[in-house]
């Protein structure tokens, strides 16, 4: 019996809870909303985890009978079983008894933070900072590529202050002697400009023509590379000086055969193995000029000694002594073809084009540190090349002299000759073979049959009478031996 009663009130504590939860709401519609939202319930439940109470089983001395489960904190009484959510709540900031939790292990606490090792902070590497010492190499990049930039700017204005400079002081002689000053020649006519042509940024170019016994005069201004930072610094290790190079061009009754040059020693070895004239005409080493009283830093090198003793006259060793430390080169040539060409195979058939030429350099004092001031100081030197152009034309080789110039002249021929002997007689036979090659291909272009043969009988007996040459030839050489 005690067991039926027991069963039965088990069946009406979910049947009085359902009644209990629909108490709330009047109407059915309510009703279909509460259960549209089945989790309306939960939503005031709070995030924080709560932690449940510990289950106790009851068991009674009766035989065969078994308690059933309560739960701790749950008040027996069925009414107010729909406040167990917040009987809850309170029960979790109520204390509570040890004693009732006997037989219970805690488990012990297994979040991380109670394990975990103390945080440490660890300093950032010096190569991910943000900072300017990581752009160094973009810095000294953008630092260079601005001081390339300022030098090339600085360099180029003082090239072209130094280069119109020279020429404002220059510019009167020059007129005075020339009837065309500076023609570009852009024009078909000769017309003066009385300005300088800008080759780049360090080269500046001058034609002057319209005197007697010359064709015309080209100086060229080669000044330093001052645009170019490279070059800046390399001077630093080797300095330099800019340089003014003059050439003139000779008529050809203007001039007598001759190859004569002065200068420093450095200079004369230098264009002795790199011109062709110097090299064929002038094979002596460079000769001290102390006989006719020039300084220890030049000397001479010449074809003949009778063309020596005819250059150096008073005027011009006085030129010669006075600005020593501005003259680089002075050469006089009628066979002046440029530098030395390489013999390669079926190059050099002939003989090179020669000029009867005056070359000048000289050197802007200052060594690299020029201003514009220095370039006055190089007037005297255009005086002197204008006095050189006069000497040439009245300089003239006694009958001697001459018959030694031109065996000098013959004997480099036959040598040249010589050399280009096995390229001529390949350039010949390339040149039969060509002809045989074209004279068969018309032979069997030739559509006439008859014709063709007469042809081809033509050739023969060409071929044939060239044989009969030879061998005629042949004898007549044999009995001339005999």
């Amino acid at each position: 019996m005690k067991k039926l009663y027991i069963f039965i009130a088990v069946l009406f504590i979910p049947w009085n809870f359902s009644l209990a939860k629909y108490d709330e709401f009047e109407d059915g519609d309510d009703i279909m909303e509460y259960d549209d939202n089945d989790f309306a319930e939960f939503e005031d439940v709070n995030e924080d985890a709560v932690t449940e109470s510990p289950q106790r089983v009851i068991t009674t001395e009766d035989d065969e009978e078994e308690a059933t489960v309560e739960l701790e904190g749950q008040d027996e009484n069925q009414e107010d079983f729909d406040d167990a959510d917040a009987q809850e709540g309170d029960t979790e900031s109520e204390p509570y008894d040890d004693e009732e939790f006997e037989g219970y292990e805690e488990k012990p606490d297994a979040s991380p933070n109670k394990n975990k090792d103390p945080i440490t902070i660890v300093n950032v590497p010096a190569h991910l900072q943000n900072s300017w010492e990581s752009y160094y190499m973009e810095i000294l990049m953008v630092t260079g590529l601005l001081a390339y930039i300022m030098n090339y700017i600085i360099g180029k204005n003082k090239n072209n202050r130094l280069a119109h400079a020279w020429f404002n002081t220059h510019r009167e002689l020059l007129e005075s002697n020339f009837a065309l000053v500076g023609d570009d020649g852009t024009n078909k006519e000769a017309t003066s400009t009385g300005k300088l042509n800008q080759e780049n940024e360090h080269i500046y170019n001058l034609w002057c023509s319209g005197r007697v016994c010359c064709e015309g005069m080209l100086i060229q201004l080669k000044f330093l590379k001052r645009q170019d930072l490279l070059n800046v610094l390399a001077r630093m290790m080797r300095p330099a000086s800019d340089q003014v190079q003059i050439k003139v061009t000779m008529n050809d009754e203007d001039m007598d055969t001759y190859v004569f040059a002065v200068g420093t020693r450095k200079a004369l070895v230098r264009l002795q193995k790199e011109m062709q004239d110097l090299s064929e005409f002038c094979s002596d080493k460079p000769k001290s000029g102390a006989k006719y009283g020039l300084p220890d830093s030049l000397a001479i090198l010449s074809e003949m000694g009778e063309v020596t003793e005819g250059m150096m006259d008073a005027k011009m060793i006085h030129f010669l002594t006075h600005y020593a430390d501005k003259i680089e080169s002075v050469q006089f040539s009628d066979q002046f073809s440029g530098p030395k060409l390489m013999q390669e195979e079926g190059q050099l058939t002939k003989l090179p084009e020669t000029k009867k030429t005056l070359l000048f350099t000289f050197n802007v004092p200052g060594s690299g540190n020029t201003s514009p001031k220095d370039m006055e100081s190089l007037l005297p030197l255009m005086s002197m090349v204008i006095y050189s152009i006069d000497k040439a034309k009245k300089f003239r080789l006694n009958r001697e002299g001459k018959q030694k110039a031109d065996k000098n002249r013959a004997r480099v021929e036959e040598n040249f000759l010589k050399l280009t002997h096995v390229q001529r007689q390949e350039a010949a036979q390339s040149r039969r073979e060509e002809k045989k090659r074209a004279e068969k291909e018309r032979i069997m272009n030739e559509e006439d049959p008859e014709k063709q043969r007469r042809l081809e009988e033509a050739a023969l007996r060409r071929e044939q009478k060239k044989l009969e040459k030879k061998q005629m030839k042949m004898k007549q050489i044999k009995v001339k031996a005999m």
